[in-house]
């Protein structure tokens, strides 16, 4: 009993998205209930036609069979119509939306102060890892034969631009509030997905293949990472931690974690 009391009193958080948490959220939640709307509508306009059809054809008034079936072309004008509504819907919608995203993803101007920060994330068996290029902005050299459960970047501990690379494995990794993040997203075993519910972030991460996805986190905290894609015995334990603080923070935190050993930890 005491269980059901608690579903009924947090329903709101369960039948709702949680708080956003990233200056890209607000217009993903605007679509998401605008899809949701058009869905509402769709809905009540298909049971309406239901029931009409179970009126218009009830068996007091239709007691045999027309073997000559429908006789008017409505049917194939309806089909065209609602063709077309989707023609539209792609057109007028989807290939806008598309751009616009393409359009806001961020780029590098030089500025180390304002330049998005670049994360790579590897999904494991069941666990989110997080490799950033450290203090001199250089990637640490990767090779696929150097790859192992400890070092899922395959990082080659000898290479001089792999001393300060900062890695995260298996533990919570830091942004600054209100800086682009740019997250290349990949997996090292099977098809993982990278979900962060309050930045309003899904992205697959499949093997083989880096896939970039991008957010600007507004507000401080420690936000839940899972993995929205049924991956293994022990999927719904994959979880990870970000943590969003401020840029003085991150700063400190990342210097600590760069001069504590980077690469060379994997010597």
């Amino acid at each position: 009993m005491s269980n059901l009391w608690h579903f009924f009193q947090n329903l709101w958080q369960y039948l709702f998205p949680p708080p956003n948490a990233s200056a890209q959220g607000k217009a993903i939640d605007e679509l998401i209930w605008y899809i949701h709307l058009l869905m509402l509508v769709l809905f009540i306009g298909w049971i309406a036609y239901f029931l009409y059809t179970v009126y218009r054809f009830r068996k007091s008034k239709n007691p045999k069979a027309d073997h000559v079936g429908a006789r008017s072309h409505f049917s194939s004008y309806a089909e065209i119509g609602v063709a077309a509504i989707e023609v539209l819907l792609l057109l007028g919608f989807a290939v806008p939306l598309w751009a616009k995203a393409v359009d806001q993803f961020p780029i590098r101007t030089g500025d180390p102060k304002t330049d998005p920060i670049e994360i790579q994330i590897m999904g494991q068996q069941f666990a989110w890892n997080a490799h950033y290029a450290g203090p001199d902005g250089k990637w640490g050299k990767q090779e696929l034969k150097a790859a192992a459960p400890g070092n899922p970047f395959g990082l080659v501990a000898s290479d001089p631009d792999a001393k300060d690379d900062v890695t995260c494995l298996r533990e919570p990794f830091q942004v600054p509030v209100n800086r682009n993040i740019i997250c290349r997203i990949s997996s090292m075993d099977v098809i993982h997905s990278f979900k962060l519910p309050n930045m309003r972030i899904t992205q697959d991460a499949i093997p083989g293949m880096t896939i970039p996805t991008h957010f600007t986190p507004i507000s401080k905290g420690s936000f839940m990472i899972i993995c929205a894609q049924l991956c293994g015995n022990l999927h719904s334990t994959m979880k990870g931690e970000i943590k969003v603080v401020s840029p003085e923070e991150f700063e400190t935190w990342y210097a600590a974690k760069a001069k504590a050993g980077g690469a060379s930890s994997y010597e």
